[in-house]
């Protein structure tokens, strides 16, 4: 079984319909073995409480959403030993530490990234990084 690792562009889509939500309902629902950097809950919080302060979501919501997350069946990796691939692959590829931790994740685990984030995608899908990132709308 292949595994994807899921950033929170994607995890979020799981929870609140916008655009590109169906399409990330397909990981849920495929074959893979879902895995997450630690990191990924606090970048969903995140996002969430800035959906809160902006009127879009209530308190009771986004609670409710941090608390289906807990059951979902994600694989959790600690930072800590991703941190220094990350770091380096950041320096490599001009892009955040926070995003690259998703990617030296998906390398650690022989997996493939998938996001809705389309600069991060983009940056990477041609390089030699480019067979690791996958963007949400070409699951399948």
């Amino acid at each position: 079984m292949s595994c994807y690792v899921v950033d929170a562009s994607v995890a979020i889509k799981w929870f609140i319909p916008e655009i590109h939500s169906e399409s990330a309902l397909q990981a849920q629902h495929s074959r893979h073995r879902l895995h997450v950097p630690a990191l990924m809950t606090l970048e969903l919080g995140n996002v969430l409480a800035k959906k809160i302060r902006r009127g879009e979501l209530t308190r009771t919501e986004g609670d409710a959403i941090l608390k289906e997350l807990k059951h979902l069946p994600l694989q959790r990796h600690a930072d800590e030993r991703l941190f220094p691939p990350a770091y380096q692959l950041a320096l490599d590829t001009q892009r955040s530490v926070y995003d690259c931790l998703y990617l030296a994740l998906a390398e650690a685990v022989d997996g493939i990234m998938v996001t809705a984030d389309h600069k991060f995608y983009s940056s990477l899908r041609g390089g030699s990084y480019g067979k690791r990132v996958l963007w949400v709308e070409d699951l399948s």
